[in-house]
């Protein structure tokens, strides 16, 4: 049986305040809009859960702006895994990464955002560790190309197919 849990956060990020008729000022006058608004995929694979650095993580995306809109443990199974790297199916680590990836818990979050996408690949560093520099998510916690403790959305497209995949019950 998976164990899941869900957390939904309210936020004000990216989102249009209601205001009322008497109220003259416009969105742009009141600075209430985020210009490139944005949302990213975010997991925290089983290696990251492991070594305990959940927080140190989420707090990254944080002190950079970004707010995390959902939230939820999950133990992804094969058939999540398979959908979400259905880009790799038949390329030598394929099984590897669906084994790693079902392996134990993850962090699953939606974050959001101005330019969240580039904004998250920069904190989390390149998918390699070895070329991570120090300072960013895989440089400080990955172990190697599989192993490389987090997940980002490469693209606006990406963000909406992946967090279909493990969101869309739930929006």
């Amino acid at each position: 049986m998976t164990r899941e849990v869900a957390i939904y956060l309210r936020t004000q990020t990216c989102t249009r305040k209601e205001t009322s008729e008497n109220d003259k000022k416009t969105t742009q006058e009141t600075g209430e809009i985020t210009k490139n608004c944005e949302k990213s995929l975010i997991i925290i694979k089983p290696d990251g859960v492991e070594k305990k650095v959940v927080g140190d993580i989420i707090s990254r995306f944080e002190r950079a702006d970004l707010e995390i809109e959902r939230i939820r443990v999950l133990e992804i199974n094969k058939t999540i895994a398979y959908s979400h790297y259905s880009e790799h199916e038949g390329r030598p680590y394929f099984e590897r990464l669906v084994n790693y990836m079902t392996s134990g818990p993850s962090i699953i979050m939606i974050i959001k955002g101005e330019n969240a996408i580039s904004k998250c690949r920069s904190i989390m560093g390149p998918t390699d560790p070895a070329k991570a520099p120090s300072g960013s998510i895989r440089g400080d916690h990955g172990s190697d190309i599989t192993f490389n403790t987090i997940h980002g959305s490469d693209c606006a497209e990406n963000a909406q197919r992946e967090i279909n995949i493990f969101f869309g019950n739930y929006l």
